[in-house]
This record gives structure tokens, C-alpha cells and sequence, in this order.
């Protein structure tokens, strides 16, 4: 399944939502999404920015789509109309 067609959905269901920090990462994998995220340009939208992401944190895709939705939940990403994530802290900050 395309990840571009249900993220914006996931993101609209968390809108207003306390949401929690991902459980059950590999260690480091919350402290290195940031980096690895602008490694490859600070938006995730395709299979060719995702992969390096879990390459760099040991995420599986399922985990990378959920931390990208906790960072959209804390305001240290925004969801783009294409259903893409950009994060919009660190690195990325504009």
C-alpha cells in the first residue's frame, strides 16, 4: 500500500490527540529519526526517502510511519498536502 494515500488520513485522526512516543524502538532510534530524516532532505515521501531512514535508525516501516506521526502530533513535523512528512525542527528548521 501506498504510504502517501492513508498518512494524511492517519494525521487528521491524531489531530487533537495526546499522543505518546512510540513504544518498542531499537535503541537510539528516537534520538537518530531527526538526523536521519534530514539526511535525506527533511521530508518523507517515497520509498527513496523512507528506506534510508530505517536504514539509519533500525525502524521498520511500520515504526517510521509512527514516529513520523508522533513528530506531526508534537509540531516537530508537518503534514504536506501530497501526504508527505516534513520535519521542521533541528536541521530541517526553516
Amino acid at each position: 500500500m501506498d504510504l502517501r494515500a492513508w498518512l494524511p488520513l492517519t494525521a487528521l485522526a491524531l489531530a487533537g490527540c495526546t499522543m505518546s512516543m512510540p513504544e518498542d524502538l531499537p535503541a537510539g532510534a528516537a534520538e537518530n529519526f531527526n538526523d536521519a530524516v534530514a539526511s535525506v532532505g527533511c521530508v518523507l515521501r517515497t520509498e527513496r526517502d523512507y528506506l534510508p531512514v530505517e536504514l539509519q535508525t533500525g525502524l521498520n516501516r511500520a515504526q517510521a510511519v509512527e514516529m513520523a506521526q508522533y513528530k506531526i502530533a508534537t509540531g516537530e513535523a508537518v503534514s504536506l498536502p501530497d501526504g508527505a512528512v516534513q520535519l521542521v525542527v533541528g536541521d530541517c528548521a526553516a
